[in-house]
């Protein structure tokens, strides 16, 4: 199943800074990622994969409908 970041977010009951803690960025930056407004770099989705436990076709970047 795919899921946008703020989806594995939630799954994860973590909150954008919990996140971006564990991944050594601003909370602002995850923020950015998880509305569109900027993307994360091949190092920073490896990041995410692992601490998401998911493969990157499973992340939808973009949303339909952006916030």
């Amino acid at each position: 199943m795919r899921l946008t970041l703020k989806a594995l977010r939630a799954n994860s009951n973590m909150k954008q800074s919990e996140v971006a803690q564990k991944l050594g960025i601003s909370t602002t930056t995850w923020s950015k990622w998880e509305n569109g407004k900027s993307f994360p770099d091949v190092a920073q989705v490896k990041e995410i994969e692992k601490l998401f436990g998911v493969a990157y076709d499973d992340i939808i970047f973009l949303s339909q409908y952006p916030i």
